[in-house]
Protein backbone atom coordinates (compact mmCIF):
# COMPACT_ATOMS: atom_id res chain seq x y z
CA UNK A 1 0.00 0.00 0.00
CA UNK A 2 2.90 2.52 0.98
CA UNK A 3 5.39 0.83 -1.54
CA UNK A 4 4.55 4.16 -3.83
CA UNK A 5 5.14 6.83 -1.63
CA UNK A 6 8.08 8.42 -2.98
CA UNK A 7 9.83 11.87 -2.69
CA UNK A 8 7.53 14.31 -4.47
CA UNK A 9 4.30 12.49 -2.76
CA UNK A 10 6.28 13.76 0.56
CA UNK A 11 7.08 17.56 -0.74
CA UNK A 12 3.15 17.50 -1.79
CA UNK A 13 2.26 16.69 1.89
CA UNK A 14 4.62 19.04 3.26
CA UNK A 15 4.13 21.75 1.46
CA UNK A 16 -0.10 20.96 2.33
CA UNK A 17 1.48 21.48 5.58
CA UNK A 18 3.20 24.47 5.35
CA UNK A 19 -0.10 26.10 4.10
CA UNK A 20 -2.26 25.32 6.37
CA UNK A 21 0.12 25.69 9.64
CA UNK A 22 2.12 28.61 8.65
CA UNK A 23 5.64 28.82 8.92
CA UNK A 24 5.42 29.90 12.60
CA UNK A 25 3.49 27.34 14.02
CA UNK A 26 5.16 24.12 11.88
CA UNK A 27 8.43 24.13 14.21
CA UNK A 28 6.47 24.13 17.38
CA UNK A 29 4.21 21.17 15.35
CA UNK A 30 7.74 19.51 14.44
CA UNK A 31 9.46 19.73 18.00
CA UNK A 32 5.83 18.54 19.80
CA UNK A 33 6.20 15.69 17.44
CA UNK A 34 9.50 14.61 17.91
CA UNK A 35 9.19 14.84 22.09
CA UNK A 36 6.01 12.14 21.26
CA UNK A 37 7.55 9.81 19.33
CA UNK A 38 10.85 10.05 21.94
CA UNK A 39 8.18 9.76 24.62
CA UNK A 40 6.71 6.22 22.92
CA UNK A 41 9.85 4.71 22.49
CA UNK A 42 11.36 5.58 26.07
CA UNK A 43 7.89 3.96 27.15
CA UNK A 44 8.32 1.00 25.26
CA UNK A 45 11.97 0.66 26.25
CA UNK A 46 10.74 0.87 29.58
CA UNK A 47 13.77 3.15 30.77
CA UNK A 48 12.22 6.11 32.39
CA UNK A 49 14.15 9.61 31.95
CA UNK A 50 15.17 9.64 36.41
CA UNK A 51 16.61 6.17 35.57
CA UNK A 52 18.65 7.27 32.73
CA UNK A 53 19.79 10.34 34.89
CA UNK A 54 20.99 8.36 37.49
CA UNK A 55 22.86 5.79 34.99
CA UNK A 56 24.58 8.62 33.57
CA UNK A 57 25.52 9.98 37.00
CA UNK A 58 26.71 7.03 38.48
CA UNK A 59 29.30 6.40 35.68
CA UNK A 60 30.04 9.99 35.02
CA UNK A 61 32.47 10.44 37.63
CA UNK A 62 35.99 11.08 37.84
CA UNK A 63 36.87 8.67 40.98
CA UNK A 64 35.47 5.28 40.72
CA UNK A 65 32.80 4.29 42.43
CA UNK A 66 32.75 3.28 46.09
CA UNK A 67 32.40 -0.20 47.21
CA UNK A 68 30.13 1.13 50.31
CA UNK A 69 26.89 0.16 50.27
CA UNK A 70 25.16 3.48 50.99
CA UNK A 71 22.03 1.43 52.71
CA UNK A 72 24.28 0.30 55.01
CA UNK A 73 25.73 3.73 56.01
CA UNK A 74 22.10 5.05 56.28
CA UNK A 75 21.10 2.13 59.22
CA UNK A 76 24.81 3.06 60.50
CA UNK A 77 23.06 6.69 61.12
CA UNK A 78 20.06 5.61 62.02
CA UNK A 79 21.33 3.47 65.22
CA UNK A 80 23.39 6.30 66.09
CA UNK A 81 20.45 8.40 66.23
CA UNK A 82 18.34 6.31 68.37
CA UNK A 83 21.69 5.63 70.99
CA UNK A 84 20.80 7.69 74.15
CA UNK A 85 22.79 10.14 74.75
CA UNK A 86 24.92 10.88 78.09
Amino acid sequence: MFNQIGLPEILVVLGIALLIFGPKRLPELGRSLGRGMREFRQSISGESKEEKQSTEELGSGDEPARQDDSGQAEARQAEVAREPKA
